[in-house]
């Protein structure tokens, strides 16, 4: 299988004076083999055909040839004789003929030359060439700019004569199908315009492309939009959230491996939730993978990995997040049916040595390692057989890079790796990257290799392997990357192989197919590559790819999934349902009581509080007595002391009750009472009014017809009423509102005046309008400014009940909501200008934190945050809060800590040191002035080890730090460490394994490299446990590095917004 694909076009100009020999275009089959490279294909069917044409001059614009089979379809030769969208050259395209009558999915790989030839003389010709997969939607394809038409009438490019003579020319076109065993050849699912057009379909793709069990190919776009996976394979694929095809992807290779679906089924999730618990929300991906119709939302999983919508839009190593992601799950299975699953599955067992030549000694150890952990080189190996006789091929130590054998002293040797045996399930990593030293980046490796079906690995197993079982291996899947993922899987035994692009796009359907736009002249070359590959051990595979059946699936799970989409089907039918209804809103008596503001209440004014408004749907056809009675009900009401008047919107922007619904509309249907009485509104809003006893023993309401002081108009405009004026005389009508009050004596008024309280109504009304609705939150979740200042804190302290020179506050971001700025209490800013209300937000916040020292003496002081290591560097950080006089010196620092801490011996030391972007910029000296400290460094303080107070003049002292892959990809908390003279690796991985506190299970999967701190180059990682790392020729610049997966996901590179991969959940 060829799994280096060059797409789609490969043109090759070529002229008589570029054929060595004259071979003459009627001498068919020999030309053909000339002009048309071998492509690793089979061929299917070749054909040829020639088109004579004469009055090349008075030909229309487009025509096309006669037809002729090849491959069981009909072609011919399309034709523009005076250029397609162009007038300088003629364009000549190979054309499917019948695309409309072509069958659903159609395709056809086709290899072919296109050669304009003097008709009496065969060896004067034109030629180009080039590969193609033709469907319905890419019937054509050749070349725009076949040949300058100037130079069609005379003897050009050393011929001796024309290519068009008398006005006739021969056109033949040349055409190989090639058989598609895999249904994906040259399958064009990356269409390139210009970068910007790929990175904004990277951002509106909605789904990914689909799941395959067996490969997972990565390629770019798909070419069809009418592909139905799970009519046309039984399947169904998983959506993209934006750049999680890569995972996708590998979800459905776990997917269909059935035997680790099992055991994910098998993990206790019934108490857990889908968005803190990756356990459940792979359990639900997978159950919906066999139950949907639809594609997959990957979303409650992504949460669950403690992802926000950023980490939904980087691309990663599809091999980090395999071994991320079953890290996570190898935990969550230890003590329940699952655990084991993982190592029987992936881990198999591999021997290091180093053997030496000329004598009888051999250092070796053997170690479990991971199926997915084997990375094979592809630069220079043309079979996958050649890349894993490339990983055990041993290398010779000799020369200067003897081996120091014990008790034999330096020996020339063999160092390498040998198989001990391969585990079940193998994920095979193809190294498609390499690191360029000079470009500081990973570039990518487009070599091409094949990889077999089926694969015997018997001869990379060490002599003493246990061969009990067969090592014969079947494909099962892989992935293709080439910026994108796609799958093609083979989910049975014995089943086919599918290709998966179920409802996958980067535009909608209707949108022009890019495939209209025809090639125009060279074109770059485009590889989609083969990045990991699955096989499984063939006397395992009935085991591995067992059946799921009902019994395998957790009740709960079923039972959840089938709860929510009952309720999503009702959510659905409602959404469906909503022309149906009429929103109704209901304010009452109690409603105003609670309002304060203008009007009757709030309704979306979300500067201050909304009222607790009573909101209905009620279908349109109800009837206005049936809603009366259905209102009377639920307030326990009888429906005759109900009126309800009818809320509309006034001119001068007040909500008013404009008139009460007539009882003869009692068999009125709401819809009709809203087109009638509030036409202009989306909603019904009413008042409700409530009689309290009957008129006459019979009427409860009593005619409208048109005592109180003040009349509120409208928020700017509240009137004095003339006591002695008609309601008519006052333009008082229906819905107005009258304010009134106690009349309060001379000696109340000035009691009120000096508690600083509002005594009159016109005072409410202008507090209405200068009010300003603020929120307070605390700032800090563990800790619960001049005259506006002050009295701001004097109001929130009383309502904390706490003292208003300890609370700080700090602005908030008008869009985010997130803290901003500190205020100080010195500010002379208004609650306005501090709130920024001329921003108009929706609703105004600060934050607030609650101090345990005064606000004036927090100003004068200096405050660190420090974090304790003790003598081990681990992530548990252990926080140190200090505060000091400006003043003050480092030292004064180490003494608050040492205040708070407790030390392994009476003897111990400690210090303190400045880190930024994960790497140590300097240790602070003890006289220094805290000053000198910048802001944006963390700071660390630890013991300092013993190791290192008793080192003598041939130790030396390195910063250690943590990087993933790259030295810029930054983790963790680096540190200093002395490297012992004479010490041998094995035993400084030791004291290493011990300051960091790791397990010897995660300190294994650490690499250790020395990287260059002059320029961040390729690291040089040290493999053999006998080097002795003080032999080293290192700079005071270089560092040591730990390579590793960062599990917080906060690595990142510098200058970057890269992020590392990390599950949480």
């Amino acid at each position: 299988m060829d799994v280096s694909v060059e797409q789609p076009v490969n043109i090759d100009d070529r002229s008589m004076s570029d054929v060595e020999d004259n071979i003459p275009v009627t001498d068919y089959e020999a030309m053909a083999n000339k002009i048309m490279p071998e492509l690793g294909q089979e061929v299917e069917d070749f054909k040829y055909s020639t088109w004579h044409i004469s009055n090349w001059r008075g030909l229309e614009k487009r025509i096309t040839g006669p037809e002729f089979e090849a491959g069981g379809w009909k072609w011919r030769i399309l034709l523009f004789p005076f250029g397609n969208n162009n007038h300088d050259s003629v364009s000549i395209y190979l054309d499917f003929s019948d695309p409309k009558g072509a069958p659903l999915g159609w395709h056809s790989c086709v290899q072919f030359a296109l050669v304009l030839w003097n008709p009496e003389d065969a060896t004067q010709y034109i030629v180009h060439h080039a590969h193609h997969r033709f469907t319905a939607e890419e019937s054509d394809w050749g070349f725009t700019r076949f040949y300058d038409l100037r130079k069609l009438f005379v003897p050009s490019d050393n011929r001796t004569r024309a290519l068009i003579d008398n006005d006739s020319t021969n056109i033949t076109a040349f055409v190989r199908v090639l058989k598609d065993p895999t249904g994906v050849l040259w399958h064009n699912f990356i269409k390139y315009i210009t970068s910007f057009i790929s990175i904004i379909r990277n951002l509106i793709r909605k789904y990914s492309l689909l799941l395959w069990p067996s490969i997972f190919l990565a390629l770019c776009l798909t070419s069809s939009y009418s592909y139905d996976s799970k009519k046309e394979t039984g399947y169904v694929g998983l959506k993209n959230q934006g750049a999680t095809c890569y995972m996708n992807s590998l979800l459905q290779s776990l997917f269909c491996t059935t035997f680790f679906r099992k055991a994910v089924y098998q993990i206790p999730t019934e108490e857990d939730e889908p968005v803190k618990s990756v356990s459940l929300a792979l359990q639900r991906v997978f159950y919906q993978l066999q139950t949907s119709d639809t594609p997959v939302g990957t979303t409650e999983l992504t949460k669950s990995f403690g992802w926000d919508s950023l980490d939904s839009f980087m691309q990663h190593d599809v091999q980090e997040f395999n071994r991320v992601l079953q890290d996570n799950l190898e935990g969550k299975m230890k003590n329940t049916k699952a655990d084991g699953a993982i190592t029987k599955l992936f881990v198999g067992k591999m021997k290091s040595y180093v053997k030496c030549v000329n004598v009888d000694y051999e250092s070796s150890r053997v170690e479990d390692y991971y199926g997915n952990h084997i990375q094979l080189n592809v630069r220079g190996c043309k079979t996958l057989r050649d890349s894993f006789k490339d990983y055990v091929q041993e290398e010779t130590l000799e020369g200067d890079n003897k081996y120091q054998a014990e008790g034999y002293g330096l020996q020339d040797a063999k160092k390498g790796v040998i198989f001990e045996s391969f585990p079940p399930v193998l994920h095979l990593q193809l190294k498609r990257f390499e690191y360029d030293i000079q470009k500081e980046v990973n570039v990518k490796i487009n070599d091409r290799q094949e990889f077999p079906m089926e694969i015997d690995l018997d001869e990379f197993l060490s002599e003493d392997a246990d061969r009990s079982k067969p090592h014969k291996y079947l494909l099962h899947g892989g992935d293709v990357h080439g910026g994108h993922y796609f799958a093609l899987l083979k989910p049975e035994k014995d089943g086919k192989w599918e290709v998966l692009e179920d409802n996958y796009g980067g535009e909608p359907p209707n949108a022009s197919p890019i495939t209209a736009i025809r090639p125009t002249g060279r074109n770059l070359k485009r590889f989609t590559n083969a990045y990991m590959l699955v096989y499984i051990r063939e006397s395992d595979i009935d085991e591995i790819l067992s059946p799921v059946i009902l019994e395998d699936i957790p009740t709960h799970l079923q039972r959840r999934l089938d709860e929510e989409k009952a309720k999503e089907e009702q959510r659905k039918k409602e959404m469906e349902e909503r022309h149906l209804y009429l929103p109704v809103k209901v304010v009452t008596a109690e409603t105003f009581k609670n309002h304060q503001g203008f009007d009757l209440a709030n309704f979306d004014d979300r500067q201050y509080p909304l009222s607790e408004v009573h909101i209905y749907k009620i279908l349109k056809t109800d009837t206005y007595g049936a809603f009366k009675v259905y209102i009377a009900r639920t307030f326990s009401i009888p429906p005759e002391q109900i009126r309800f008047w009818v809320l509309v919107n006034r001119q001068n922007k007040t909500v008013r009750p404009d008139a009460p619904i007539p009882e003869s509309y009692e068999n009125a249907s709401m819809e009709d009472i809203h087109g009638k009485m509030a036409s202009r509104q989306n909603e019904l809003k009413l008042y409700m009014e409530v009689a309290d006893k009957p008129i006459n023993g019979k009427t409860w309401f009593p005619p409208i017809e048109g005592n109180n002081h003040i009349m509120e108009i409208k928020p700017n405009m509240i009137e004095e009423m003339k006591l002695k004026s008609t309601f008519q005389q006052s333009e008082i009508q229906d819905g107005d509102i009258i304010v009134f009050q106690k009349a309060l004596t001379d000696k109340e008024i000035q009691e009120h005046s000096l508690a600083g309280r509002i005594h009159n109504i016109i005072q409410f009304y202008e507090s209405l309008t200068l009010r300003i609705v603020v929120s307070f939150k605390p700032k800090l979740k563990d800790r619960d400014p001049k005259p506006e200042f002050d009295l701001v804190a004097e109001q929130v302290a009383a309502h904390l009940r706490t003292d208003p020179l300890k609370l700080r506050f700090t602005t908030a971001h008008s869009t985010s909501g997130t803290p901003k700025n500190v205020i100080k209490r010195t500010t002379n800013q208004t609650l306005s200008e501090m709130l920024q209300a001329y921003l108009t937000p929706s609703s105004h916040l600060l934050f607030y934190e609650m101090l345990d020292i005064s606000i004036v003496e927090l100003e004068t002081k200096k405050f660190f945050k420090v974090t304790w290591l003790g003598n081990t560097v681990k992530e548990e950080e252990h926080k140190i809060d200090i505060r000091l006089q400006k003043n003050a010196v480092v030292n004064d620092i180490l003494e608050e800590i040492l205040k708070k801490v407790t030390l392994s011996s009476p003897n111990a030391r400690i210090r303190l040191y400045e880190v930024m972007n994960h790497r140590i910029q300097r240790e602070c000296i003890g006289t220094e002035p805290i000053e000198k400290i910048q802001e944006f460094m963390t700071l660390y303080a630890e013991e300092i080890p013993q190791d290192e107070l008793l080192a003598d003049n041939n130790d030396r002292t390195i910063q250690v730090y943590h990087f993933t892959k790259e030295p810029l990809r930054t983790h963790g908390i680096p540190f200093k460490f002395v490297i012992k003279h004479g010490e041998v690796l094995v035993d400084t991985k030791r004291r290493l394994l011990n300051r960091l506190g790791m397990s010897e299970k995660d300190f294994a999967r650490v690499r250790i490299a020395i990287v260059p701190g002059t320029s961040y180059s390729k690291p040089e990682y040290l493999e053999d446990d006998d080097i002795i790392l003080s032999e080293k020729r290192l700079s005071n610049d270089d560092y040591l590095g730990l390579d590793h997966v960062d599990k917080t996901g906060r690595a990142g590179r510098v200058g970057g917004a890269e992020k590392a991969l990390y599950i949480r959940g």
